[in-house]
């Protein structure tokens, strides 16, 4: 297969490492389509986050972190629903299972001072 690329702004010979699909939902074009990946807009995962858990955010965080998991911040390729996923977001380690299409966060805690970025 060879893909043809025009008008970028490249030196003669620069390699392109990778091509990605269209996606008018965050490019710029208003009348593009995306093709295969018109299939998956709107997906998102039904977030339970017990009470006891969400008091340890604070309220100005409690939002954010609903709509970020609700978007699968799990690898694409990971799909067990018994494994125990987690992820950092502004100071907390956040771990949660994936089952049937519902994101239950199963701990939040503080995460460690070295890993936190300032």
């Amino acid at each position: 297969m060879v893909v043809e690329v025009e008008g970028a702004d490249l030196m003669d010979g620069t390699p392109i490492l990778d091509i990605k699909p269209y996606l008018p939902y965050v490019d710029c074009m208003p009348d593009a389509r995306g093709g295969f990946a018109d299939r998956v807009k709107g997906y998102a995962l039904e977030v339970e986050i017990p009470e006891k858990l969400l008091l340890k955010l604070p309220n100005e965080q409690q939002g954010c972190v609903r709509e970020i998991l609700a978007e699968d911040p799990r690898p694409s390729y990971q799909n067990d629903p018994d494994r125990v996923y987690g992820m950092e977001y502004a100071g907390y380690e956040i771990k949660f299972r994936v089952k049937d299409y519902r994101l239950t966060v199963c701990e939040i805690e503080r995460a460690a001072a070295d890993r936190t970025i300032k």
